[in-house]
């Protein structure tokens, strides 16, 4: 299963681009506060052991200076008592940015590019992997598909916002 809070349009594309691209971390607590309300809309945090954050490869996280999707995690974390892991999967291979691409070339780019470090810390475990954006659902699938052969029992998505088109 995968949510988002929102499209990825207008105001709230704004605000992440903000966020992302011009390192305005300091809209993180109230993202992570949005997220937080919204999230017993579709989870019951007993049934969840464990968020993820998509992780940033990193040379990306160099140059950004911060993982968004380890910020939303951290504050739903504080704000459910859901614990998150940082470093069991993490991106091993740089790949462009994907903006343009579309969703089969995004397969492409994301396929083989995450791995999971820990094994034993994912085993039997439902997991609710955090991004930002869902746009083709590429990245999201790729590191689902990853965590599944790790041996997850459930992996679901959150996100802030999903975008109306695939390309």
């Amino acid at each position: 299963m995968a949510r988002a809070l929102g499209c990825y349009e207008g105001s709230l594309q704004k605000i992440i681009h903000r966020w992302k691209y011009q390192g305005k971390a300091s809209v993180t607590p109230y993202l992570g506060e949005w997220i937080a309300e919204r999230f017993d809309r579709y989870w019951n945090p007993r049934v969840l052991d464990l968020l993820v954050p998509v992780p940033l490869h990193r040379k990306r996280l160099r140059e950004r200076g911060f993982n968004q999707a380890l910020l939303l995690a951290r504050e739903l974390s504080r704000r459910t008592q859901i614990p998150y892991q940082v470093r069991i999967l993490q991106k091993k291979r740089a790949t462009p940015p994907q903006v343009q691409l579309n969703g089969e070339e995004r397969e492409k780019r994301v396929k083989g590019a995450f791995h999971i470090t820990h094994r034993d810390r994912v085993e039997g475990k439902t997991i609710l992997l955090i991004d930002d954006v869902y746009t083709t659902g590429a990245t999201v699938n790729e590191c689902s598909k990853v965590l599944i052969r790790g041996g997850a029992k459930r992996v679901d998505v959150f996100t802030l916002a999903h975008t109306m088109k695939n390309s």
